[in-house]
């Protein structure tokens, strides 16, 4: 297995790996806005990718996005194909991701928006927080891309202050006390059972 920064040489994969997005979507029913063939391989040719390959097939995959001028990079479309889960792929190709955002971007605020209790703790081990949408890009064009998710009407109803995935930040200038000391999983669940209760109350008042 190797996962390896993504290029041209990665175009042959870009439909499975759409197609692996899409069934992810359906399979889980929320958090997972589709991709289409020719937007992965923008990222697959712009070097803001990283794709894990076991011999010629394809294991999983990650992108980069740079919103606002560089202040902001979101690691998005984190992917595992079926036949390469629960073996602990998702938090390596997460990692690379990180380490590769971290090295082309050192000033910039990463983060992502994610339904998963998985990620969110992946996240929080590399240094993420939980925070609210207004700690995040302002940018249009990157909430744009929430339009294919199934959930996007509760997040324009919202305002774009709240939807079912979770925003996490990491800030490369935040101090040890503003760290995540340790992942909760039981306050992460309570927080998304709050999110869900204040999203009914919002659509039936």
């Amino acid at each position: 297995m190797k996962i390896v920064v993504a290029d041209a040489s990665h175009i042959k994969f870009a439909t499975v790996i759409s197609e692996t997005i899409t069934e992810s979507a359906k399979v889980r029913g929320t958090g997972i806005a589709k991709r289409t063939p020719e937007y992965i391989i923008q990222r697959l040719k712009n070097g803001n990718a990283v794709i894990a390959i076991d011999g010629d097939r394809f294991a999983g995959f990650c992108y980069i996005e740079v919103w606002s001028h560089q202040k902001y990079v979101a690691n998005s479309g984190l992917i595992v194909h079926p036949d390469y889960r629960k073996q602990g792929l998702a938090k390596k190709i997460k990692k690379a991701v990180f380490e590769l955002s971290r090295r082309k971007f050192p000033e910039a605020k990463l983060f992502g928006i994610t339904t998963g209790l998985a990620v969110m703790k992946i996240n929080s081990d590399l240094g993420y927080r939980p925070v609210t949408y207004s700690e995040l890009t302002d940018d249009p064009q990157f909430w744009k891309g929430c339009q294919t998710c199934k959930n996007f009407d509760i997040l324009t109803r919202t305002n774009r202050n709240m939807c079912l995935c979770t925003g996490m930040l990491y800030d490369p200038k935040q101090t040890p006390e503003e760290a995540p000391s340790r992942f909760d999983k039981k306050s992460m669940e309570r927080l998304k059972q709050i999110r869900r209760s204040l999203l009914s109350k919002k659509k039936n008042p």
